[in-house]
């Protein structure tokens, strides 16, 4: 396995995202011992980089994690996330010092470890100014309960702000062959600042992949269902994307999962997408396009590819992503 840095932080070019095998899709919670098999295959297969939060479950999927790692904690980058839930009674995302100080105890205990190697805020916090949270991280840091300070969905100023108080090592955000945003400045200053990028959900929440052609293969329960981009029209307009991916799959010699993955793959050095799993074979699939060499032809065709129809979250969701 290729590995990237993201900042100064080594992590192999392909992650494995964990949020799947407890928590918001269909099946999460259904077989733990198939998701901890699912960790030790990556980890076998050179994956250094696990991605993890605390509203995952809530909680469960950081014990979940927290128990696959035993005796092999050395071997990971361990990331998690905070701000999703409040520890200090507010209602709403938190942010605040005082609830960052709580959240990360509970995520400490939960992954059984005495330190997060990259400690994310899941969403900005509008009510605590970015510098009170990041100036309260880099206590953390120095206190040596946390290695590296990262964002998820901010924007612009508020990542220049925050990396003002602190070195940022890493943005997280959704980017794919059909979420295309932060090509509209974010890849521009992340490169400017010297921080490095994770994409979330590299195959557009399955989408991509092909194999799901129905939104009745779906529980109830599974948040895509409240996608805009999985309903009605949108869903039969937005198959001709991934039936596009397939041609190109095909041409490759690959899969449409790692053909998506090859495409993040080639837009720099300083990127390593956390493809989602809770089953073996998928977690070998998706590390496979580690070898996948697109031709610039290739690349040319997905880079071309339409936007996909509908928005990538609901209308609340949408509201917490900050522009």
């Amino acid at each position: 396995m290729k590995h990237v840095r993201l900042r100064d932080l080594d992590v192999s070019r392909i992650g494995l995202g964990t949020m799947g095998m407890s928590f918001a899709y269909t099946g999460a919670g259904a077989d733990d011992k198939e998701s901890i098999r699912t960790i030790h295959r990556a980890l076998d297969l050179g994956v250094t980089f696990l991605d993890t939060a605390e509203v995952y479950g809530p909680y469960t999927n950081e014990e979940l994690v927290g128990r696959a790692l035993k005796g092999r904690r050395d071997e990971v980058v361990l990331a998690t996330k905070f701000g999703f839930i409040s520890h200090t009674g507010r209602s709403g995302l938190d942010s605040s010092p005082a609830g960052i100080r709580k959240a990360v105890e509970g995520s400490l205990r939960r992954l059984d470890t005495d330190h997060i190697d990259l400690y994310y805020q899941h969403r900005v916090d509008r009510d605590t100014p970015i510098e009170d949270t990041i100036g309260a991280l880099a206590d953390l840091v120095s206190e040596g309960k946390i290695r590296h300070i990262g964002l998820s969905e901010a924007g612009v100023a508020t990542i220049r702000r925050a990396h003002a108080v602190h070195p940022i090592t890493a943005l997280q955000s959704e980017y794919s062959l059909w979420t295309r945003d932060p090509e509209d400045g974010i890849l521009d200053t992340l490169r400017e600042l010297g921080i490095g990028f994770v994409p979330y959900s590299p195959l557009g929440h399955g989408f991509l992949t092909g194999r799901l052609r129905s939104i009745d293969d779906l529980d109830d329960d599974d948040w895509r269902k409240t996608s805009p981009r999985f309903m009605g029209e949108n869903f039969r307009r937005n198959q001709r994307i991934a039936d596009e991916v397939a041609a190109v799959a095909a041409e490759a010699g690959a899969t449409p999962a790692q053909v998506a993955l090859a495409w993040l793959l080639a837009k720099g050095d300083d990127i390593a997408p956390i493809p989602g799993t809770k089953r073996v074979s998928r977690v070998e699939e998706n590390i496979a396009a580690d070898g996948i060499e697109l031709t610039p032809e290739q690349i040319a065709k997905l880079d071309d590819l339409p936007p996909p129809a509908g928005d990538h979250h609901n209308e609340a969701q949408m509201r917490m992503i900050d522009r």
